[in-house]
């Protein structure tokens, strides 16, 4: 029973581990598209 419960643990960490890094990714995407964005402009 506590074998289930660690393995519970585990891939709930896990889980939230790997929803924090796709955030975190979405982010840098998202920041470099503005940095692009930015730099365009003075181009018109």
């Amino acid at each position: 029973m506590a074998t289930m419960k660690t393995a519970a643990i585990l891939v709930a960490m896990l889980g939230l581990a790997g929803c924090n890094t796709i955030s975190g990714a979405g982010k840098d995407v998202s920041s470099a598209g503005q940095a692009v964005t930015k730099a365009a402009k003075p181009v018109h």
